[in-house]
């Protein structure tokens, strides 16, 4: 959770806020299928349905300095440029998070961990 203060008190922020803006933003970016999630019984990797894509999505929270760290896994079309695509993904969320909460975002790391027909 983030706790942000403003002129008019405290506002905490979830981490589900921000798991649900990252899927949001980064299955809205070109060429990716959908968010990833890595099964721990058989170790395949399953595509998530959009009611669950925040499972893909980790959000770190760096206390002192008032800002997030974001990993998200992703599944991307078959003949996509993976580092564009990435790219695309990581200024995407930077600037949806910044623009829908005012948290900083320090880095955003994307895992590509399939490819998919789309």
């Amino acid at each position: 959770m983030v706790k942000i203060c403003t002129e008019k008190g405290y506002l905490r922020i979830s981490s589900e806020v921000f798991t649900t803006l990252v899927g949001a933003a980064a299955t809205s970016c070109f060429g990716v299928r959908g968010m990833a999630k890595r099964s721990a019984s058989d170790g395949l990797v399953h595509l998530l349905k959009r009611e669950a894509m925040g499972k893909g999505v980790h959000v770190y929270f760096h206390e002192g300095e008032d800002a997030i760290s974001i990993e998200l896994h992703i599944i991307v079309k078959t003949g996509v440029n993976i580092p564009v695509i990435c790219g695309a993904i990581s200024e995407e969320v930077r600037y949806k998070i910044t623009k829908d909460t005012g948290v900083r975002v320090k880095s955003v790391d994307v895992y590509v961990d399939s490819i998919m027909p789309g």
